[in-house]
């Protein structure tokens, strides 16, 4: 690789493959400052790099999409995280889903807000005690950011007892969304949380050198 300062007259691919288990692009995301992949490398995919981006796209299960864009049952879970980590796939996800934010008008600020209102919902917010110290639902002052976090709300009517000592009553249950995800998933947004990937075997690298000269 050439001095620092020839990098940008010219732009570099580096494919690194090991064992052909996984694409380990990080190398290429610490250099990202040094060069710029092309736009037109960035959608080279091939017909099924292509369906697998699409079908990622629906429900953001890995596994589910490889085997949607047609590779093997048996080895999907592995395609699907070397697909993750293609950076051509990764670019063409990322454009993707930029694309679909842009549309709807989905800022990152609106999404850790939102995951914000669920990772710190407090049970206290929608249920109170008695003088008796015996909890009850109690849903009439919920605002709008508490509600977020309810992911359902259920009320059973009955009857208890029989004959003249029956009486009526009302049951109410409530589900908050996963708190301990959305504390994830928003500590991973705001980077203070790192995945690290294991990789074994020979590892090759590649770089590939793209002139700009026509």
């Amino acid at each position: 690789m050439g001095a620092a300062g020839e990098l940008p007259h010219s732009h570099h691919l580096i494919r690194i493959d090991v064992d052909q288990r996984v694409i380990l692009s990080g190398i290429v995301e610490c250099h990202q400052s040094h060069f710029v992949l092309p736009r037109k490398l960035m959608t080279a995919l091939t017909d099924k790099q292509a369906r697998f981006v699409a079908e990622y796209l629906v429900d953001l299960n890995a596994t589910q999409a490889a085997i949607r864009a047609g590779y093997s049952r048996t080895t999907a879970q592995q395609q699907g995280s070397r697909l993750l980590l293609n950076v051509v796939v990764k670019a063409a996800i990322a454009e993707r889903q930029e694309k679909v934010a842009a549309k709807l008008e989905i800022t990152q600020e609106m999404i850790v807000a939102e995951l914000a209102k669920i990772g710190f919902a407090n049970m206290l917010d929608y249920v109170s005690i008695g003088a008796d110290g015996d909890p009850f639902v109690s849903l009439g002052g919920m605002t709008r950011d508490q509600a977020a976090a309810v992911a359902e709300v259920t009320v059973e009517d009955f009857k208890d007892g029989r004959g003249e000592d029956a009486r009526d009553v009302r049951k109410i249950k409530f589900k908050l969304h996963d708190k301990k995800a959305a504390l994830v998933d928003l500590g991973k947004h705001l980077g203070m949380f790192k995945d690290q990937v294991e990789h074994t075997g020979n590892i090759t690298v590649e770089v590939v050198r793209f002139s700009d000269e026509k």
